[in-house]
C-alpha cells in the first residue's frame, strides 16, 4: 500500500494526466524523494488511471538511474494517423526508437531468464514513435525520482511497421531523416544509448519478473531514443526514414 505522502502524489500526477496539460512539480510536502518511493507512486498513478498496460519504455540502467522503466497505457498506443499526442504552439516532442513486441508472456520464476529465451519471446519488431509529454510544465528543473514517479514523460506510442528479419539487422544505429513535403526537417545519424535496443529488454524482463510482475504477450516494449527528443510540427504528414529498417508516414495532432 502507498504511503499517505505517496497516495498525494499519485493524485496530483493522476489530476495532470486527466486535465490533460502541464502544472507544477509535485508539491515538497509530498515529493518523493528516492526511487522506492517514486516507483510506488507510478504504480499508484497506474492503478488510478485503471487501462490496461499495452506496453513499456525502459533503458538499461546507469549510475545516476538505477530503474528507468515506465508503463505505457493500453490507450496511449497507437497504430493510425492522425495521431494524437500533446503539442505546445503547434509543435509536439517525439522520440524515434525501436520497439519489440512481445509474443508469449514471460512470468515469474526462481532463475532469471536468459537473453536467448527472452529473445525467443519477441514476436516481432517495430520502428516506432515515442509520444513525450509530462505532466510537469518545467520537466527540466524537476528531480529524477520526480520523473520517474510521472512515467519518464511518456504521453504514449506510435507503432510503425514491423522490420523484417529484426535480428539479422543493424539495430544498433542508422541514418534517421524526417522530412515533410518540403524536404528534410531533421536528419541524425541515430544510434542507440545503450549500444543495441535488445540490452533495456533483457533488463526489463528480468527485473519485473522480478518483481511479481512481467512482460506480457502483446505487449509493446520501446527501449531509447536513436535521436533524443526531436520538434515536429503538427497538422503536417512526415515521412520517417530509418535506414534500411522502415519508413512510414503520419501526421501528429494535439490531443484534446
Amino acid at each position: 500500500m502507498p504511503t499517505a505522502a505517496q497516495e498525494s502524489a499519485a493524485q496530483y500526477l493522476f489530476a495532470a494526466r486527466a486535465r490533460g496539460t502541464p502544472g507544477a512539480r509535485i508539491p515538497e510536502a509530498f515529493r518523493p524523494a528516492d526511487v522506492g518511493s517514486a516507483l510506488a507512486i507510478q504504480r499508484r498513478v497506474a492503478a488510478l488511471v485503471g487501462a490496461d498496460v499495452g506496453g513499456w519504455k525502459c533503458s538499461v540502467p546507469s549510475a545516476t538511474r538505477s530503474v528507468l522503466a515506465a508503463p505505457i497505457f493500453a490507450p496511449a498506443i497507437h497504430r493510425g494517423s492522425p495521431c494524437p499526442l500533446p503539442a505546445a504552439g503547434g509543435i509536439a516532442k517525439i522520440e524515434p526508437e525501436v520497439a519489440f513486441r512481445i509474443g508469449r508472456d514471460l512470468p515469474p520464476r526462481a532463475t532469471p531468464y536468459s537473453e536467448e529465451e527472452i529473445r525467443a519471446a519477441v514476436g516481432d519488431a517495430h520502428v516506432v514513435i515515442e509520444l513525450i509529454g509530462a505532466r510537469y510544465s518545467d520537466p527540466g528543473s524537476v528531480s529524477y525520482p520526480e520523473l520517474l514517479a510521472d512515467g519518464v514523460a511518456n504521453a504514449g506510442l506510435f507503432v510503425g511497421p514491423a522490420i523484417a528479419n529484426p535480428f539479422e539487422r543493424t539495430l544498433e544505429h542508422f541514418p534517421l531523416v524526417v522530412r515533410t513535403s518540403a524536404g528534410p526537417l531533421h536528419t541524425r545519424e541515430g544510434k542507440h544509448p545503450d549500444g543495441h535496443p535488445l540490452l533495456p529488454l533483457y533488463w526489463l524482463a528480468n527485473y519485473l519478473a522480478a518483481r511479481g510482475d512481467f512482460l506480457r504477450a502483446g505487449q509493446v516494449v520501446t527501449t531509447g531514443s536513436y535521436a533524443g527528443v526531436l520538434e515536429v510540427p503538427v497538422d503536417t504528414p512526415l515521412t520517417f526514414a530509418y535506414g534500411e529498417l522502415g519508413e512510414f508516414t503520419v501526421t501528429f495532432t494535439a490531443a484534446a
